[in-house]
């Protein structure tokens, strides 16, 4: 098999690149990283020295691909199939990667400066840090609102990348930061995402380590 991707399913930017996979029924290998085990960690850095997952490996072309965004562009190029997450009208393709890094870094972003905080031992929190991710975390859900008020999907009526990471990044920050009163179009949305059978067999296949989402 061609394509090999190492990776966790807890982790957001990687249920981005598996919803993409599983959108297409792209074959491909799993290898899951435990970066708790040294062994597992030196050979992520060995493919990617900045020592983050997702990261493709493309056997046939000789290619490692990393950075989620980056992942699903090549696969689009290289290796596409019925969904065309990537839009071939410039105007909306260019759309799509804006709502792409909108998710990623608006919303996925802050969603993990809470969680992270989460983690900090006693003595060490950013309490200030938290507040303003929650701040920019409803400036999103704002913004989203008022989008979603007359789209299907990210960018429209089609699904695309910008949906690919707009699951993920929902999902664990409607767990940090509820959607509350006044976002229906974004509850609504992310209803949709979550009945995707690309994004349910993601969460699905996290289940088993959902234990290590650090709660309150």
């Amino acid at each position: 098999m061609s394509l090999t991707l190492h990776f966790h399913p807890l982790s957001s930017f990687c249920q981005k690149v598996l919803v993409a996979l599983y959108e297409n029924r792209t074959p491909f290998e799993c290898n899951i990283v435990d970066l708790a085990d040294p062994a597992q960690r030196d050979a992520l850095l060995a493919l990617w020295p900045i020592g983050k997952f997702p990261v493709l490996v493309d056997a046939a072309r000789g290619e490692t691909i990393a950075e989620s965004t980056i992942i699903i562009e090549y696969l689009a190029i290289h290796h596409p199939g019925p969904t065309q997450l990537v839009p071939a009208d410039a105007d909306l393709a260019l759309a799509t990667r804006l709502r792409d890094r909108f998710f990623d870094l608006y919303v996925d972003m802050p969603m993990q400066a809470i969680v992270g905080d989460r983690r900090r031992p006693a003595g060490a929190k950013d309490p200030h840090g938290v507040d303003e991710a929650r701040r920019r975390l409803r400036t999103a859900y704002d913004m989203i609102e008022k989008d979603m008020a007359t789209r299907t999907w990210a960018t429209g009526e089609t699904f695309s990348m910008a949906d690919c990471a707009a699951a993920p990044a929902l999902y664990y920050a409607n767990l940090v930061e509820p959607f509350g009163e006044g976002h229906a179009n974004v509850a609504r949305y992310f209803e949709r995402l979550m009945a995707r059978p690309s994004f349910a067999r993601a969460v699905k296949e996290a289940g088993p380590y959902r234990h290590l989402f650090p709660q309150e």
